[in-house]
């Protein structure tokens, strides 16, 4: 993943900055907007973006989708690493490319659907 220079929300500059910025605790690094606050958190101890800048709706969405993806998983008792080919392979997708911090909305929107018909259809067995 690519360190992001400019918003693709609003044009403007993109920083590294700590998250007590935005919430005046922690010091975990991200990049942000000095224009719009969109931001992407980094991997734990690292630059590395864990995915693309998000605007606060898209983090909403991207943290429940989330939530849906991560008890699903937990509740079949793959591992993470499972998990993400089963969604590689569900998306059509690489792996690479199946993570949530790299989902736009729609994304987002076709893994809960995924989520819950896969569920349903197991509860249904």
């Amino acid at each position: 993943m690519r360190i992001p220079k400019i918003c693709r929300y609003c044009g403007g500059k993109i920083i590294k900055s700590k998250t007590h910025v935005l919430y005046g605790k922690g010091n975990e690094t991200i990049y942000l907007c000095t224009m719009c606050n969109a931001y992407v958190g980094c991997y734990p101890g690292t630059d590395k973006p864990m995915g693309k800048v998000a605007n606060t709706v898209l983090r909403l969405k991207r943290q429940e989708t989330h939530q849906v993806f991560d008890a699903l998983w937990k509740k079949q008792g793959w591992t993470r690493s499972a998990a993400y080919r089963w969604l590689a392979k569900s998306l059509q997708v690489s792996e690479e490319n199946a993570h949530i911090g790299m989902m736009e909305m729609d994304d987002c929107e076709r893994v809960i659907r995924l989520c819950r018909d896969y569920k349903n259809s197991k509860e249904a067995a």
